[in-house]
């Protein structure tokens, strides 16, 4: 069953991985990157300080507490325990690989920080804006973690787990960020009562 289901994955990188061009090469590391994604993460703080206005800081600190916690687990709980080679560190497929020079750094890769990340991002918006943006945030974290195995860095499991983690730890933390809005009203509505 194992040996099935990594077949199963080691076909569908190299699917997505022999699509390539050189504009799609030079297209998929930037997407890969952060510095494209600037506009996106500005258009996201906009919304949020439009929504929240002075108490824009309570969601903004759950944000990082959610990118803190994603990367940490996938890497120090999940890469360095599972210690899966990346599909750029496989012996047995580097040489059937198109890969990017300087592209494939760490030695681990299962599961996908990148995925994990994007994930636990988009859907904390997503449960915060409630449906708005929602086509926009799938398809950035969709279109990073389609970049990565394109790339030869991670499998496809690697991103699908790493999506997993970051949606789960998404829905977890976004219940503490609702019990602290209600505790926020109940401080406004105790000033309100003494002013």
């Amino acid at each position: 069953m194992i040996e099935s289901l990594e077949h199963i994955d080691h076909r569908l990188l190299l699917l997505i991985n022999g699509f390539h061009s050189p504009l799609a090469d030079t297209l998929m590391t930037a997407i890969s990157g952060t510095i494209i994604w600037i506009p996106l993460y500005l258009l996201f703080a906009a919304l949020l300080i439009k929504k929240e206005r002075s108490r824009v800081w309570v969601p903004l600190l759950f944000v990082v507490l959610l990118i803190t916690l994603s990367d940490q687990i996938s890497v120090h709980l999940l890469k360095d325990t599972v210690q899966r080679y990346r599909p750029c560190h496989n012996l047995e497929l580097r040489d059937t690989l198109h890969l990017l020079e300087g592209a494939c750094k760490g030695k681990y890769g299962f599961v996908s920080s990148h995925a994990a990340n994007t994930f636990v991002l988009a859907t904390f918006l997503l449960l915060l804006f409630r449906k708005r943006w929602t086509i926009l945030l799938l398809f950035w974290a969709l279109l990073v973690s389609y970049s990565r195995v394109y790339l030869g860095v991670h499998y496809p499991s690697d991103v699908a787990v790493g999506a997993l983690l970051g949606m789960l730890l998404a829905f977890i933390v976004f219940r503490f960020y609702r019990q602290s809005e209600d505790f926020f009203h109940i401080i406004q509505f105790k000033k309100n009562l003494k002013g």
